[in-house]
């Protein structure tokens, strides 16, 4: 009877004792919980942990395959990080600095300013840029999820880091009391999603706190602003605009500066990265394409991506030719 139920709890299979060890290694090395490592490899945490000490009971091959597919992922991550090129982290472009200087008016005069124009143009990438360089901005996202007074007020408390529940006119309250004699900047970007009553309820903060506000999108923001409705719904919003800038495409100049940051002097392959930049898309998609590139040309042998590698790179990310 003993023989029997010793049979019964014996693994089935024998655990790989150099994966184990190499698995702990990392989750040492990279501080990596068995929650985290249960959730990257799929493996749940109970048979986890017993594969770890050894004593799992189950079927052994079937838990290290997973294990050895998440190795194998990272290793190619790995790999794949090494071939990709460094792109420029921000690019200081004539269109970026016109942002820049509409966020930093805004904030310094405690006024409204209105960024708004086409994709990929750079204005997203400016805003974290100058989250970074001047103090108390605060940049919140809106969604469809969040256009209408209450869930935009939840979310800016969120970016403050303040109570974020309750009732509407309380989590107003807390917001004002948090940014007031702060000479902060609150910067809504994709603000074309909120309702007249949401972006009223931000310019209320705006007037109690005496803040600078920055209300950045698309055409719509502005269209918003200007047509249909405006005397109604926007009229006290509309007459504290001080500064509008209107992006609606990238500018040569853009790309120039871009080609520059990248070190892309081959003349033919500038113009064709000037063609690419005057599509929709703009500098987002250029720089794509010349991350793209620079791996191409790493491939080949070279240093800098000529016309061939950008315009192979521009065709194989679905770029018209």
């Amino acid at each position: 009877m003993t023989d029997n139920v010793t049979q019964f709890n014996k693994p089935t299979s024998k655990h790989d004792d150099a994966l184990i060890a190499e698995v702990r290694q990392i989750m040492e090395t990279e501080t990596l919980s068995q929650t985290a490592l249960s959730q990257l490899t799929g493996v749940g945490k109970a048979r986890l942990s017993q594969w770890l000490n050894g004593v799992y009971k189950g079927s052994v091959p079937t838990i290290e395959e997973s294990i050895r597919r998440w190795l194998d992922s990272r290793q190619t991550a790995t790999t794949l990080e090494g071939q990709m090129p460094t792109a420029p982290e921000w690019v200081e472009t004539p269109s970026a600095r016109a942002v820049l200087s509409a966020l930093s008016f805004a904030q310094m005069a405690e006024a409204v300013s209105v960024v708004y124009g086409g994709a990929g143009v750079g204005k997203t990438t400016t805003l974290a840029r100058y989250k970074q360089q001047a103090p108390n901005v605060w940049v919140v996202t809106a969604t469809p999820a969040v256009s209408a007074p209450g869930p935009i007020l939840t979310r800016i408390a969120q970016a403050l880091g303040i109570r974020s529940t309750g009732a509407v006119h309380m989590v107003e309250a807390n917001i004002i009391e948090r940014v007031r004699e702060t000479r902060g900047l609150l910067v809504i970007d994709e603000a074309q999603h909120l309702t007249h009553r949401a972006l009223d309820a931000i310019r209320s903060i705006h007037d109690a706190a005496g803040i600078g506000l920055a209300l950045v999108g698309n055409e719509i923001v502005y269209s918003q602003l200007t047509g249909g409705s405006r005397s109604v719904g926007f009229a006290q919003l509309f007459s504290r605009v001080a500064k509008r800038v209107r992006l609606s495409r990238a500018k040569d100049a853009d790309v120039t500066a871009l080609l520059e940051a990248w070190g892309i002097t081959d003349k033919e392959a500038r113009q064709l990265c000037l063609g690419i930049g005057r599509r929709p898309g703009a500098l987002r998609g250029l720089s794509q394409t010349l991350r793209l590139a620079s791996m191409f040309a790493a491939a080949s042998g070279t240093n800098r991506p000529g016309v061939e590698h950008i315009r192979d790179a521009w065709k194989d990310l679905g770029g018209e030719s």
